[in-house]
């Protein structure tokens, strides 16, 4: 570690505190992640002083020109550094806390190294290194992190009850570093979050869905998921979710557990992306099922029209998440509504005209949908999970030969509604929309050629059925 510590960041800032004659320590992630091989470029450095003097000095030894950023209500001030890495560097001066039962904002003090590490949330988290003369390198572990970190365990410094209640973010934060890590929560740390479950609730929900995302972008999410489970948050944090645990049976006749088929979606899936909002999509696709759940007899359960209702519901899911609504939203929506389409044609004879409009339907967002539906497919049966993979490579080759011929994907017909109107020389009315739609259908239907004069005089046709005359040229 000594030698590790040997980057220009760490022997500036170990040359200018010991000018000022103040102690300083690199600690939390940035060790955490050393020891654990992980790439990180977040430095977080304790000063026993003045955080922000010592951040405007050591900036300044590095590089004139660099900004600092001074929080001063925090004591805290960062700048960035561009070396082989972007480095990010925070400092701030050693404090403790303590907190109210209605905030989970801290009442700060100044206080030692040892107070510092006390705040810290878990013992992986407080280990420092000295970056002073008399012990430069030195390993500072007051609670036993690195026995932790070997053991892959998850524990507080303190009582958890304490650490969880003072900052109910933490809780999320403990699941977040189990999933990313594949670390286990100490059994009592665990039962903790599970009494302290209700306290997420002072928790502002940005910064609760910061962390849900972590857990998301995790190689294994429904790690994290399960853990939400069963430790109580998930019906705080995302209640829409759990609504789809469960099964019933009617008459000998069962139906899938869809909370644990929706996890099993999201590992298929993250094996192949690492996109954030696609992998909300997997999380959101069968999210109606349980509002459009029913037992038809001599057919057994059905979830009609989940893909509609669905996609109806993921502006408000968003929206109470605190998630972007834009582009983001809209491409999820987007999925949803879709995610059935191209089983549907797996499991037909596909047809060109078929092809063709979801094409047109999905546009740029085609692929990432084929990825979704890829990974919905969690039979346990191994011949049917092979037919249907096989059936959907015909699929994507149907959708490659039909749009290097088509050119369909994000097409727009040929003939405009304005248009419509300046030969017909009508107003705008639902018969423009007919018309219209009439020459699209036509086209993705095969009926026509996707060309500006075969799409004219399909118009023309159409208009005369409604009764219209073209105005002479």
């Amino acid at each position: 570690m000594k030698d590790f510590l040997n980057h220009t960041i760490f022997k500036t800032i170990a040359r200018i505190s010991n000018e000022m004659g103040v102690e300083t320590y690199v600690i939390g992630g940035f060790v955490r992640d050393s020891f654990l091989k992980r790439p990180s470029s977040d430095i977080d450095i304790v000063v026993l002083g003045s955080g922000i003097e010592m951040a405007m000095q050591v900036a300044h030894a590095l590089d004139s020109s660099i900004q600092v950023k001074v929080f001063k209500n925090f004591g805290t001030a960062m700048f960035h550094f561009r070396g082989e890495k972007n480095w990010e560097v925070e400092f701030v001066g050693a404090r403790k806390e303590s907190y109210r039962l209605d905030s989970r904002k801290p009442i700060v003090e100044d206080g030692s190294l040892e107070d510092d590490q006390k705040r810290r949330d878990f013992t992986i988290n407080a280990l420092a290194f000295s970056l002073n003369k008399k012990n430069f390198g030195e390993m500072i572990d007051p609670f036993g992190g690195l026995s932790d970190m070997e053991q892959k365990c998850i524990k507080t410094p303190l009582n958890p009850d304490i650490t969880y209640s003072d900052d109910p973010l933490r809780m999320m934060r403990a699941i977040r570093f189990a999933s990313q890590l594949n670390f286990k929560i100490e059994t009592e740390s665990f039962l903790a979050i599970n009494r302290n479950a209700h306290r997420i609730q002072i928790v502002s929900k940005e910064r609760v869905v910061e962390e849900l995302n972590k857990i998301i972008l995790s190689s294994k999410p429904s790690v994290g998921f399960n853990l939400l489970d069963k430790s109580g948050l998930l019906s705080y944090v995302f209640p829409q979710l759990l609504a789809l645990k469960g099964t019933e049976t009617v008459n000998g006749i069962g139906h899938k557990d869809n909370f644990y088929h929706t996890l099993e979606v999201l590992d298929n899936l993250s094996k192949h992306s690492n996109d954030l909002w696609l992998r909300w999509a997997a999380i959101l696709h069968d999210i109606a099922k349980p509002t459009t759940k029913r037992f038809v007899d001599g057919q057994g359960w059905t979830f009609h029209g989940h893909e509609f209702k669905g996609a109806k519901m993921v502006p408000k899911i968003f929206d109470s998440l605190k998630l972007p609504m834009n582009e983001k939203m809209r491409f999820v929506q987007k999925l949803v509504l879709l995610h059935l389409r191209p089983i549907v044609l797996s499991q037909e004879i596909v047809t060109d005209s078929a092809i063709r409009r979801l094409l047109f339907d999905a546009g740029n967002e085609i692929d990432d949908l084929m990825t979704l539906c890829e990974a919905d497919i969690t039979s346990k049966n191994e011949s049917k999970v092979q037919k249907f993979l096989n059936n959907f490579k015909i699929v994507r080759e149907k959708l490659i030969e039909i749009e290097e011929k088509d050119r369909i994907r994000n097409w727009q017909p040929p003939i405009s509604g304005e248009l419509i109107m300046q030969v017909f020389d009508i107003k705008p009315s639902k018969e423009v929309g007919w018309i219209k739609d009439a020459i699209r259908n036509a086209i993705l239907d095969g009926v026509i050629g996707n060309g500006f004069q075969e799409a004219y005089d399909f118009m023309l046709s159409k208009g005369k059925e409604l009764g219209f005359k073209p105005i002479s040229k």
